[in-house]
C-alpha cells in the first residue's frame, strides 16, 4: 500500500511539473497571439507585411493601393501612422532595403509578345467557323499592312509597328462584332462608378453597353464575348470588412461563370478565349482565376506575378477621374524649359518601394520626392507640380499599378516607371520605351544618375511623344477615334485575332 502511495505521489509530482511547464508555453502563445492580433488590427507599418502573412491575406486587402491616390486627396480611410515607416527605416541612418523577387524586365517583356504573336496552330479550314475565317483572314491583313512611316492620323515613334497598328485598327471598325452577356443583376453587373481610381473599368463598362457600331444582339456573328461586371463594385458589395477574405468575391465569379456555361453554348466553341472581361480594382486577378483564366483579362493590375499572361491578357490603364461630367480638366503642362524640377513623387509611403525611393532622395533639391502633400481644392497643388517637373516617377503602392502613370501623359511630364513585373497598358502595340523610363525596384539607389544619363536632346523627343500618346487615354462621353475607350477594345481585340493561332 506504501508503495502504491508513494508511486501515486511520484506521478502526481511529475504531472504536476508537466502542468506547470505546459501552462508556461500555453501563457506565452497566448501573450504572442495578443500582440499579433494587434499588430494585424492596428497595422503599425513596420509588422504589416507579417501579420498579413499569418492571416494569409495580402497587406492590400484591408486597404486599397491607392486609398491616397496621389498623396493629397483621401478617397477612402488611409493608412495610419504610415510617416512611422521612414522613421523606423532610417534608424542608425542605414538605407532600407528592397526583398529580392524573380523580375521581368522591359526587353524581356517585348520577347514573350513577339512569341506569343508567332506561336501558330495548324486547323485545317473546313473545321473553321465562318467567324474564325473572318479572324483568319484579319491576321493575314494586318500581318501583311502596307508599311507606312509618315501617318497624318498617328505619330509613328510611339507604336511597336505603326502599319499594323493602323491596319488592325481599321478592320476593328469594319469588322467588330461583340456579344453582350444580359445575365446577372446590378450593382455588380450592368452597372459602372464613372469617378476614382478605378474609372476606367466603369467608363469602359458604360460606353461599351451604349454602342452601336460593334454590339450585337445576333451571338453568332460575335468575334468576341463581354463579361460587364464591375470588380470595384462587387468588392464593395461582398467584401467583408476585417475578414480579411476575398474567397466569397472569387466564389461569386466562379458560380456565375459556371451559370454562363451551362445555359448557352458560347463557351464551348473556344472554352472561352473568345470571351473578355475588363477589370481595374487590385483584386481582380484573384477574382478572374478558374475557368476565367482562359477569357482576354483587360487588368489594371497587370503583374506577371500575379498571373497577367502577356499575348493572352490586356493591361488597362489606371485613370483617375475626378469629374465624370469633365474627365479632360487640367490636361497639359510646361514646355521643357520651364520644368525647373528634374522628378517629382508625393504620396504614402505603402508597398516595398516607396519608403525605399523616399529614404533615397527626400532630401534631394533637384528632386522632390514627397510623402502625402496637404490636401487644396482640387489637388492643384499636386497637378502644378507635375506640371512643373521632367520627369514624374510612377512608384508602385501595394499593387503594380498606379494612376501616376496616366497623370504623367496628362501633364506633359515623361512617366518613370517604378514597378517590376508591371505590364504597361496597350504593351501590344505603343513602343514605351520611346516615351518612358523603366527602373528596376532595386536601382532606386541609382535613380538620379538614371535620370540625369539622360540627355537633353533625348528628353526633347521623349517629351513631345508624350504629347502624342496622351491622346489614346482621355474618356470622352461620346467616344471619338483612338481614344482610350477604342483603344481598350482594340487591344482586345488585338489580342483575340493574334491569340486565336490560326
Amino acid at each position: 500500500m506504501i508503495h502504491l502511495i508513494y508511486m501515486d505521489h511520484g506521478f502526481g509530482f511529475t504531472h504536476y511539473l508537466y502542468l506547470k511547464k505546459t501552462m508556461k508555453w500555453i501563457c506565452l502563445f497566448g501573450i504572442a497571439s495578443a500582440v499579433l492580433l494587434t499588430v494585424q488590427y492596428s497595422q503599425p507599418p513596420i509588422f504589416s507585411s507579417f501579420s498579413f502573412l499569418l492571416s494569409g491575406s495580402s497587406s492590400h486587402e484591408i486597404k486599397d493601393s491607392y486609398s491616397a491616390y496621389n498623396g493629397s486627396e483621401i478617397t477612402e480611410k488611409s493608412p495610419q501612422n504610415v510617416s512611422s515607416l521612414t522613421n523606423i527605416s532610417m534608424v542608425d541612418n542605414k538605407k532600407p532595403k528592397m526583398d529580392i523577387l524573380p523580375v521581368m524586365s522591359i526587353s524581356q517583356m517585348n520577347e514573350l509578345l513577339q512569341e506569343s504573336r508567332s506561336a501558330r496552330h495548324s486547323v485545317p479550314s473546313q473545321l473553321l467557323s465562318r467567324v474564325d475565317q473572318q479572324l483568319v483572314e484579319a491576321k493575314s491583313q494586318i500581318e501583311n499592312a502596307v508599311i507606312k512611316n509618315n501617318d497624318t492620323d498617328l505619330y509613328a515613334p510611339i507604336y511597336r509597328n505603326i502599319s499594323m497598328f493602323k491596319r488592325s485598327y481599321e478592320i476593328m471598325e469594319q469588322m467588330l462584332k461583340v456579344y453582350i452577356y444580359k445575365d446577372g443583376d446590378k450593382p455588380i453587373f450592368h452597372d459602372w462608378i464613372l469617378e476614382g481610381i478605378y474609372a476606367s473599368e466603369g467608363w469602359f463598362l458604360k460606353l461599351m453597353e451604349a454602342n452601336k457600331q460593334f454590339v450585337t444582339e445576333d451571338p453568332s456573328e460575335a468575334h468576341l464575348f463581354y463579361i460587364p461586371f464591375s470588380s470595384r463594385l462587387l468588392q464593395l458589395t461582398l467584401y467583408v470588412p476585417h475578414s480579411h477574405s476575398r474567397d466569397n468575391l472569387i466564389q461569386f465569379m466562379k458560380n456565375h461563370t459556371e451559370m454562363l456555361i451551362t445555359k448557352y453554348p458560347f463557351w464551348n466553341r473556344t472554352d472561352g478565349s473568345d470571351h473578355f472581361l475588363a477589370a481595374c480594382h487590385d483584386w481582380a486577378p484573384a477574382e478572374t482565376r478558374g475557368r476565367l483564366l482562359n477569357t482576354i483579362r483587360a487588368l489594371c493590375n497587370a503583374d506577371i506575378q500575379t498571373g497577367f499572361h502577356i499575348g493572352k491578357d490586356v493591361s488597362l490603364p489606371t485613370t483617375y477621374v475626378q469629374s465624370a461630367t469633365n474627365p479632360l480638366k487640367n490636361v497639359g503642362g510646361e514646355p521643357p524649359s520651364r520644368r525647373p524640377t528634374l522628378a517629382f513623387f508625393a504620396g504614402y509611403m505603402h508597398g516595398r518601394a516607396r519608403p525605399v525611393l523616399l529614404a533615397h532622395w527626400g532630401n534631394d533639391t533637384d528632386m522632390k520626392i514627397l510623402t502625402r502633400m496637404p490636401h487644396v481644392k482640387g489637388n492643384q497643388n499636386y497637378i502644378d507640380h507635375m506640371k512643373t517637373s521632367k520627369f514624374c516617377i510612377c512608384a508602385r503602392g501595394f499593387a503594380v499599378h498606379s494612376p501616376r502613370v496616366v497623370e504623367s501623359l496628362f501633364y506633359n511630364c515623361v512617366p518613370v516607371i517604378i514597378s517590376d513585373n508591371y505590364v504597361p497598358p496597350f504593351f501590344d502595340v505603343l513602343n514605351w520605351e520611346s516615351f518612358a523610363v523603366f527602373v528596376p525596384e532595386k536601382d532606386i539607389p541609382n535613380l538620379k544618375k538614371v535620370l540625369l544619363s539622360i540627355s537633353h536632346e533625348k528628353y526633347t523627343e521623349m517629351f513631345e511623344r508624350v504629347k502624342k500618346v496622351r491622346e489614346h487615354f482621355f474618356w470622352y462621353s461620346e467616344p471619338v477615334k483612338y481614344d482610350l475607350f477604342h483603344m481598350i477594345l482594340h487591344s482586345v481585340w488585338y489580342t483575340r485575332v493574334f491569340a486565336a493561332g490560326f
